[in-house]
């Protein structure tokens, strides 16, 4: 990860779990995603805040 590791994403033990499952990777369906794990971190965001 290039940016220092914020409270809020995921750790890398969990990315490595989590990767392999997710669409828009390389040699899967689909185009090839920009950055999977920031969106996670996202969808993660809106949890725990509760935003709309």
């Amino acid at each position: 990860m290039t940016q220092a590791h914020r409270r809020q994403d995921i750790s890398e033990k969990d990315w490595e779990l989590l990767e392999p499952h997710l669409p828009g990777r390389e040699g899967s369906w689909g185009d090839i995603a920009k950055d999977n794990r920031q969106f996670i971190d996202a969808v993660f965001w809106v949890i725990r805040t509760g935003a709309p």
